[in-house]
């Protein structure tokens, strides 16, 4: 399956870093000029305001402005997937109207992630958001929010319309098999990292991802080989994914946006500082973190 205009949710967004000063403002030019450099990279897309873009320590402008600065960067054709997840469905909702009104494409929603939302909880939170209009892609991360997006919930989301694909961090690939039995025409996307090649296998028609924005034509290229379906192709990207794997893998860790940020550092990108309650890794993470950057970067990855 190909991105097109009726699919803008396809193919790669980098779920973006945060770009922050040395006083934790916000660089805006910064992020506009990571937007372009990952167009140029063969990114599809961007994810502003996902998990990795510390979304939770924003204020309402600068959130809002990072949609807008994120719209006004990508040239014709790459597109732009905002974090809308919010405390409750009607501040989500706000920020899927904002994101419309800013030009995105579609937007990506957490289910309620403050507490175990029951089921009748969950619909109705993916009802209120989905009426802005704009496409929903729903994210199942379990390990952080307490809600499990099961395959027999998505597919109710899907049937009402609710949805029309979902970003899968649970990390059971075996989810996608019956997933597709239960609703065929939603579309997954990877959602972590170090499960790129299970799920291109599954049938995966997206990768909402972290590494592709240090690494980008590396990453592409292991997508595109990863998802075509053909034997030969897979044959080839076996190899690429057992070399990026060590990298790949600090995308499902406690500290993924710490160690994303350092990479991006160590390939001459602006990685930088977090925002608080995200402090600086351990001198033993760190050392790993660019031992494992630095090895991707001698094998030619780029």
């Amino acid at each position: 399956m190909t991105v097109g205009p009726d699919t803008p949710w396809r193919g790669i967004h980098v779920a973006t870093p945060l770009p922050l000063r040395s006083d934790l403002s916000v660089d805006y030019d910064a992020y506009a000029e990571h937007v372009r450099f990952l167009a140029a990279g063969g990114c599809d897309g961007v994810c502003p305001n996902g998990s990795l873009g510390e979304y939770q320590t924003l204020s309402d402008e600068e959130r809002a402005r990072m949609v807008r600065t994120a719209v006004e960067a990508s040239p014709e054709g790459h597109t732009v997937m905002p974090g809308v997840s919010a405390y409750g469905a009607l501040e989500a909702r706000r920020w899927a109207e904002q994101a419309a009104e800013a030009g995105a494409d579609s937007v990506l929603l957490l289910p309620p992630n403050t507490y175990r939302a029951d089921r009748e909880a969950v619909v109705a939170h993916y009802r209120e958001v989905a009426a802005a209009g704009l496409p929903v892609v729903a994210y199942n991360n379990p390990h952080d929010t307490r809600v499990d997006l099961t395959p027999d919930l998505l597919a109710e989301l899907h049937a009402e319309g609710l949805i029309v694909a979902v970003k899968e961090f649970s990390g059971d690939v075996r989810r996608a098999y019956e997933l597709a039995e239960l609703a065929p025409g939603l579309d997954l996307i990877i959602g972590a990292d170090d499960v790129l090649l299970e799920l291109g296998l599954a049938g995966a028609v997206g990768w909402i991802a972290g590494y592709p924005g240090v690494l980008p034509e590396s990453c592409v290229e292991l997508y595109r080989l990863a998802t075509s379906g053909e034997p030969a192709d897979i044959a080839k990207a076996l190899p690429l994914y057992r070399d990026l794997h060590p990298l790949l893998r600090w995308d499902s860790k406690t500290e993924f946006v710490q160690s994303i940020k350092l990479s991006m550092d160590v390939v001459g990108l602006r990685g930088g500082p977090c925002r608080p309650p995200r402090t600086p890794l351990r001198p033993e993470i760190a050392e790993r973190v660019v031992r494992d950057t630095e090895a991707a970067v001698a094998k030619g990855y780029k």
